[in-house]
Protein backbone atom coordinates (compact mmCIF):
# COMPACT_ATOMS: atom_id res chain seq x y z
CA UNK A 1 0.00 0.00 0.00
CA UNK A 2 1.33 3.82 -0.83
CA UNK A 3 1.94 5.36 2.43
CA UNK A 4 0.80 9.15 3.58
CA UNK A 5 1.65 9.08 7.32
CA UNK A 6 4.94 7.10 7.72
CA UNK A 7 8.07 5.65 6.16
CA UNK A 8 9.34 2.23 6.35
CA UNK A 9 12.75 2.06 5.33
CA UNK A 10 14.86 -1.43 5.24
CA UNK A 11 18.63 -0.46 5.89
CA UNK A 12 20.16 -4.64 5.72
CA UNK A 13 18.69 -6.43 8.61
CA UNK A 14 17.60 -2.91 10.39
CA UNK A 15 13.72 -1.39 9.17
CA UNK A 16 12.64 1.83 10.21
CA UNK A 17 9.27 2.64 10.32
CA UNK A 18 8.88 6.66 11.03
CA UNK A 19 5.42 8.40 12.02
CA UNK A 20 5.79 10.62 9.43
CA UNK A 21 2.77 13.55 10.64
CA UNK A 22 5.49 16.32 11.94
CA UNK A 23 2.81 19.45 11.15
CA UNK A 24 0.59 17.12 13.63
CA UNK A 25 3.25 16.22 16.21
CA UNK A 26 2.95 12.86 14.54
CA UNK A 27 -0.34 12.43 16.19
CA UNK A 28 -2.40 9.05 15.44
CA UNK A 29 -5.14 8.83 13.00
CA UNK A 30 -6.61 6.00 11.59
CA UNK A 31 -4.97 5.92 8.15
CA UNK A 32 -1.44 5.99 10.75
CA UNK A 33 -2.75 2.93 12.35
CA UNK A 34 -3.47 0.89 9.30
CA UNK A 35 -0.17 2.02 7.55
CA UNK A 36 2.00 1.34 10.72
CA UNK A 37 -0.22 -1.97 11.45
CA UNK A 38 0.70 -3.10 7.36
CA UNK A 39 4.19 -1.91 7.78
CA UNK A 40 4.88 -4.34 11.13
CA UNK A 41 3.10 -6.90 9.13
CA UNK A 42 5.64 -6.21 5.90
CA UNK A 43 8.26 -6.27 8.26
CA UNK A 44 7.42 -9.55 9.90
CA UNK A 45 7.14 -11.13 6.73
CA UNK A 46 10.30 -10.02 5.31
CA UNK A 47 13.01 -12.87 6.63
CA UNK A 48 16.05 -10.12 5.79
CA UNK A 49 14.54 -7.66 8.74
CA UNK A 50 15.89 -8.60 12.61
CA UNK A 51 15.14 -5.55 14.12
CA UNK A 52 12.14 -2.81 14.03
CA UNK A 53 12.90 0.58 14.95
CA UNK A 54 9.84 3.04 15.63
CA UNK A 55 10.41 6.92 16.04
CA UNK A 56 8.98 10.19 14.73
CA UNK A 57 9.84 12.78 12.23
CA UNK A 58 10.70 16.33 13.36
CA UNK A 59 10.61 17.34 16.91
CA UNK A 60 8.18 14.48 18.25
CA UNK A 61 7.81 11.36 18.62
CA UNK A 62 3.92 11.75 18.85
CA UNK A 63 1.40 13.49 20.54
CA UNK A 64 -0.72 10.70 20.69
CA UNK A 65 -4.43 10.67 18.95
CA UNK A 66 -5.16 13.31 16.56
CA UNK A 67 -7.61 15.12 18.56
CA UNK A 68 -8.70 17.17 15.52
CA UNK A 69 -10.41 14.68 13.90
CA UNK A 70 -14.00 14.03 13.89
CA UNK A 71 -14.31 11.44 16.40
CA UNK A 72 -17.32 8.70 16.64
CA UNK A 73 -20.43 9.53 18.75
CA UNK A 74 -22.95 7.42 19.65
CA UNK A 75 -27.12 7.59 19.08
CA UNK A 76 -27.38 10.18 21.40
CA UNK A 77 -24.58 12.50 20.29
CA UNK A 78 -22.12 11.87 22.85
CA UNK A 79 -18.43 10.93 21.89
CA UNK A 80 -17.68 7.42 21.77
CA UNK A 81 -13.92 6.69 22.23
CA UNK A 82 -14.57 2.77 22.36
CA UNK A 83 -14.78 1.97 18.31
CA UNK A 84 -11.41 3.81 17.95
CA UNK A 85 -9.51 1.59 20.82
CA UNK A 86 -11.39 -1.56 19.19
CA UNK A 87 -10.41 -1.14 15.73
CA UNK A 88 -7.02 0.77 15.76
CA UNK A 89 -5.34 0.80 19.38
CA UNK A 90 -6.01 -2.69 20.93
CA UNK A 91 -4.60 -4.57 17.79
CA UNK A 92 -1.90 -2.58 17.69
CA UNK A 93 -0.59 -3.17 21.37
CA UNK A 94 -1.03 -6.57 20.97
CA UNK A 95 0.62 -6.67 18.02
CA UNK A 96 3.72 -5.25 19.14
CA UNK A 97 3.63 -7.39 22.20
CA UNK A 98 3.56 -10.37 20.61
CA UNK A 99 6.41 -9.58 17.64
CA UNK A 100 8.35 -12.06 17.18
CA UNK A 101 11.15 -9.66 16.31
CA UNK A 102 12.91 -7.18 18.58
CA UNK A 103 11.34 -3.80 18.73
CA UNK A 104 12.96 -0.48 19.68
CA UNK A 105 10.40 2.66 20.08
CA UNK A 106 13.31 5.37 19.48
CA UNK A 107 12.31 8.12 21.06
CA UNK A 108 13.44 11.77 18.70
CA UNK A 109 11.53 13.71 20.82
CA UNK A 110 7.77 13.55 23.33
CA UNK A 111 5.92 10.69 23.78
CA UNK A 112 2.61 11.85 24.99
CA UNK A 113 -1.05 10.03 25.59
CA UNK A 114 -1.08 6.85 23.61
CA UNK A 115 1.86 7.37 22.38
CA UNK A 116 3.65 6.72 25.59
CA UNK A 117 2.23 3.62 25.90
CA UNK A 118 2.87 2.57 22.28
CA UNK A 119 6.37 3.06 22.88
CA UNK A 120 6.41 0.92 26.44
CA UNK A 121 4.99 -1.40 24.08
CA UNK A 122 7.71 -2.00 22.17
CA UNK A 123 10.71 -4.31 23.61
CA UNK A 124 13.06 -1.69 24.37
CA UNK A 125 13.16 2.13 24.40
CA UNK A 126 15.74 4.86 24.01
CA UNK A 127 14.85 8.02 24.31
CA UNK A 128 17.00 11.81 22.64
CA UNK A 129 17.96 13.69 25.96
CA UNK A 130 15.51 16.06 25.32
CA UNK A 131 12.62 14.01 24.97
CA UNK A 132 9.73 13.50 27.19
CA UNK A 133 7.13 10.72 28.05
CA UNK A 134 3.93 11.78 29.35
CA UNK A 135 0.45 10.02 30.67
CA UNK A 136 -1.48 13.25 29.65
CA UNK A 137 -4.50 11.39 29.85
CA UNK A 138 -5.74 13.32 33.19
CA UNK A 139 -5.35 16.82 31.38
CA UNK A 140 -8.55 16.21 28.95
CA UNK A 141 -10.45 14.03 31.80
CA UNK A 142 -9.74 10.60 29.92
CA UNK A 143 -8.26 7.33 31.55
CA UNK A 144 -4.86 6.01 29.77
CA UNK A 145 -5.63 3.70 27.04
CA UNK A 146 -3.43 2.04 24.64
CA UNK A 147 -2.25 -0.36 27.41
CA UNK A 148 -1.32 2.07 29.50
CA UNK A 149 -3.34 0.77 32.75
CA UNK A 150 -1.50 -2.91 32.08
CA UNK A 151 1.94 -2.02 31.04
CA UNK A 152 3.21 1.23 33.25
CA UNK A 153 2.14 -0.83 36.71
CA UNK A 154 4.16 -3.70 35.49
CA UNK A 155 7.04 -1.89 34.93
CA UNK A 156 7.42 1.24 37.66
CA UNK A 157 4.61 -0.62 40.16
CA UNK A 158 0.95 0.59 40.90
CA UNK A 159 1.96 3.64 43.12
CA UNK A 160 3.86 4.89 41.10
CA UNK A 161 2.07 3.97 37.85
CA UNK A 162 -0.95 6.19 39.78
CA UNK A 163 1.02 8.95 40.44
CA UNK A 164 2.42 9.38 36.86
CA UNK A 165 -1.23 9.04 35.85
CA UNK A 166 -3.40 11.45 37.82
CA UNK A 167 -1.06 13.79 37.82
CA UNK A 168 -0.45 13.68 34.05
CA UNK A 169 3.67 14.97 34.60
CA UNK A 170 5.89 14.46 32.08
CA UNK A 171 9.02 12.32 32.41
CA UNK A 172 12.31 13.87 30.97
CA UNK A 173 14.49 11.03 29.53
CA UNK A 174 16.93 10.83 32.32
CA UNK A 175 14.35 9.74 34.90
CA UNK A 176 12.47 7.65 32.75
CA UNK A 177 15.93 5.89 32.39
CA UNK A 178 16.10 6.00 35.99
CA UNK A 179 12.29 4.46 36.94
CA UNK A 180 13.43 1.90 34.16
CA UNK A 181 11.08 2.95 31.35
CA UNK A 182 14.07 3.65 28.92
CA UNK A 183 17.01 1.90 27.79
CA UNK A 184 19.56 4.13 26.69
CA UNK A 185 19.46 8.45 26.46
CA UNK A 186 21.50 9.13 23.35
CA UNK A 187 22.70 13.20 22.97
CA UNK A 188 20.12 15.07 20.51
CA UNK A 189 23.18 15.94 18.63
CA UNK A 190 24.46 12.00 17.60
CA UNK A 191 20.37 10.47 18.18
CA UNK A 192 20.18 9.40 14.64
CA UNK A 193 23.27 7.70 14.52
CA UNK A 194 23.63 6.15 17.99
CA UNK A 195 20.35 4.42 17.40
CA UNK A 196 21.67 3.02 14.09
CA UNK A 197 24.60 1.35 15.60
CA UNK A 198 22.45 0.45 18.49
CA UNK A 199 20.47 -1.89 16.08
CA UNK A 200 22.34 -2.44 13.92
CA UNK A 201 24.25 -4.26 17.01
CA UNK A 202 20.99 -5.88 17.66
CA UNK A 203 20.39 -7.01 14.13
CA UNK A 204 23.29 -9.40 14.10
CA UNK A 205 22.69 -11.21 17.21
CA UNK A 206 20.52 -14.68 17.77
CA UNK A 207 17.06 -14.12 16.15
CA UNK A 208 16.02 -17.46 17.66
CA UNK A 209 17.41 -16.75 20.78
CA UNK A 210 15.37 -13.64 20.87
CA UNK A 211 12.00 -14.72 20.19
CA UNK A 212 12.33 -17.44 22.67
CA UNK A 213 13.63 -15.15 25.31
CA UNK A 214 10.45 -12.88 24.46
CA UNK A 215 8.21 -15.52 24.62
CA UNK A 216 9.59 -16.71 28.01
CA UNK A 217 9.63 -13.05 29.12
CA UNK A 218 6.02 -12.73 27.99
CA UNK A 219 4.78 -15.69 30.11
CA UNK A 220 6.18 -15.17 33.05
CA UNK A 221 3.72 -12.42 33.75
CA UNK A 222 1.26 -15.14 34.01
CA UNK A 223 3.41 -18.07 34.98
CA UNK A 224 4.48 -19.56 38.57
CA UNK A 225 8.08 -20.04 39.28
CA UNK A 226 7.10 -24.36 38.70
CA UNK A 227 5.82 -23.41 35.40
CA UNK A 228 8.07 -20.87 34.09
CA UNK A 229 10.78 -23.54 35.17
CA UNK A 230 9.09 -25.99 32.61
CA UNK A 231 8.90 -23.58 29.90
CA UNK A 232 12.45 -22.16 30.38
CA UNK A 233 13.89 -26.06 30.36
CA UNK A 234 11.36 -26.77 26.90
CA UNK A 235 12.46 -23.53 24.70
CA UNK A 236 16.43 -23.97 26.25
CA UNK A 237 16.24 -27.18 24.46
CA UNK A 238 15.13 -25.76 20.84
CA UNK A 239 17.52 -23.00 21.24
CA UNK A 240 20.13 -25.25 22.20
CA UNK A 241 19.58 -27.35 19.07
CA UNK A 242 19.83 -24.23 16.80
CA UNK A 243 22.39 -23.58 14.26
CA UNK A 244 22.99 -20.14 16.05
CA UNK A 245 23.98 -22.21 19.32
CA UNK A 246 26.44 -24.57 17.37
CA UNK A 247 27.74 -21.17 16.13
CA UNK A 248 27.87 -19.38 19.29
CA UNK A 249 29.96 -22.35 20.83
CA UNK A 250 32.42 -22.73 17.64
CA UNK A 251 32.92 -18.73 17.61
CA UNK A 252 33.22 -18.74 21.32
CA UNK A 253 35.68 -21.86 20.97
CA UNK A 254 37.88 -20.28 17.65
CA UNK A 255 38.26 -16.69 19.41
CA UNK A 256 36.09 -14.82 16.83
CA UNK A 257 32.82 -12.98 16.53
CA UNK A 258 29.52 -15.21 15.89
CA UNK A 259 28.12 -15.22 12.44
CA UNK A 260 23.86 -15.64 13.47
CA UNK A 261 21.81 -16.42 11.29
CA UNK A 262 18.59 -16.37 13.04
CA UNK A 263 17.70 -20.10 13.00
Amino acid sequence: MSLTTLRCIIDGPVATITLARPDKMNAFNATMHAELRDALDRCERDDAVRVVVLTGEGRAFSSGQDLTVDLKRDEEGRIDLGPALTRDYNPLILKLSNYPKPTIAALNGPAVGASMNIALACDIVVAARSAYLQEAFAKIALIPDAGGTWILPRLVGPKLALALMLSAESIPAEEAQHMGLVYKVFDDASFAVDVAAFASKLAAGPGLAYRLTKQAVAQSLSNDLEAQLALEARLQAEAGSSHDFAEGVAAFREKRAPRFEGR
